[in-house]
Order: C-alpha cells, then sequence, then structure tokens
C-alpha cells in the first residue's frame, strides 16, 4: 500500500488535523533530550514523530529512508558537527527542512546554520517555547531563531551595514559572533600586535 506525503505547506494546529500532518525526525545524542523533544512534539496536533537518530551517521540514514519534511538536529554531535552535514543532507533529501537546536547561542553559529541551508536555530532552553513554531515556520520555507539569538544576529548585522565600525571592532565582533570568549579574542589580538 503507497502512502501519501504531505506538502511542505505547514498549517497553524489548530488546523492540522483536518489536513495532513508534517513528518518529523528528531537527531540529538542525549537520550534525555530527545525524550524531551519526542514529548514536546507528541503533544502537538498536525506534527507526527517518524524517527530519531544518535548521530550524525544515523541521521543521515534516517533521513534519507524517512524523508521527512523537518528534521530537527542537535548542533554538536558525538561523531561531528552538524554542519559537517548539512549539505548532504539538503542533496539526499531536498524537500527536508531542518531545525538546528543548539546551547549556542552566538549569532555567529546561527549565521553559520542558516547559510549552510538550516532553515531554523533554536536554543535548546526555548525548545518548549519555539520548537513548534520552528518547524511550522520552515515547513513553510520561513526562517526560525529563538529571539535572544536573533535579536544579537540583527545588531551585528546592523552594526556591519552602518559602517561604523573601524576594522578591528568588526573583526572582534566577528569572532564574538562566531563564539569566542573575550580571553579568546584578546589572545588574537595580541597575537597580531604582539
Amino acid at each position: 500500500m503507497a502512502t501519501t506525503r504531505p506538502t511542505l505547506t505547514a498549517v497553524p494546529p489548530d488546523e492540522a488535523s483536518a489536513l495532513a500532518t508534517l513528518t518529523v525526525v528528531v537527531a540529538d545524542d542525549h537520550t534525555r533530550m530527545r525524550r524531551g523533544l519526542r514529548r514536546l512534539l507528541e503533544d502537538e496536533r498536525g506534527i507526527t514523530l517518524t524517527g530519531e537518530a544518535v548521530d550524525l551517521e544515523s541521521t543521515t540514514q534516517v533521513v534519507t529512508e524517512r524523508q521527512p519534511d523537518v528534521l530537527v538536529l542537535d548542533l554538536t554531535m558525538p561523531d561531528g558537527s552538524a554542519f559537517d552535514i548539512l549539505g548532504e543532507l539538503r542533496a539526499k533529501s531536498p524537500q527536508t527542512r531542518i531545525v538546528v537546536v543548539t546551547m549556542e547561542d552566538a549569532p555567529g553559529f546561527a549565521q553559520r546554520a542558516l547559510a549552510a541551508g538550516a532553515g531554523g536555530f533554536v536554543l535548546k532552553e526555548l525548545a518548549d517555547e519555539d520548537l513548534a513554531d520552528a518547524i511550522y515556520a520552515v515547513a513553510r520555507g520561513d526562517e526560525y531563531i529563538s529571539a535572544p539569538v536573533a535579536r544579537r544576529l540583527a545588531t551585528l548585522r546592523q552594526a556591519r551595514t552602518d559602517g561604523r565600525l573601524t576594522t578591528r571592532e568588526a573583526e572582534v565582533l566577528r569572532l564574538i559572533a562566531l563564539g569566542h570568549t573575550n580571553v579568546e579574542v584578546a589572545r588574537q589580538d595580541l597575537g597580531a600586535h604582539g
């Protein structure tokens, strides 16, 4: 018996029961986190969890086999970074939209994830508030970033376009956005000027 795949057009949860649901795969190496994400998604009408993965290899396998509408992908896995497979996943399952979930709140991580093909960037600490909205948004083809990161990313982008920064200030801002600590930025400054 052939199954019919739902379209990528997401609908709000209150309308979802009348239409096909979105299929979702969750990939996270921490059992408790996967369990928590699963519980969040099981309570959402319009979303059906169709698979789980624990590392990059199993993520690639599950996504290739299941071809979900949305993949919820932990940024850091035991066998590498999600950045390592975003392009491959997009090639093997072009209709699958990707929401990266992470504890990394530096806007540079969000910028890099979006540039690599993710449609969403959700902080793990805000998953209970943001995850379902992110899934619906990316399934519609929209971008979704957790608010604290989105604000910092907007500030970073505005500072760059305003031209108000010196070259060094722009470099320091870039390093901070990429997640470097103040000590690491200072070390780079000493290395360049010492």
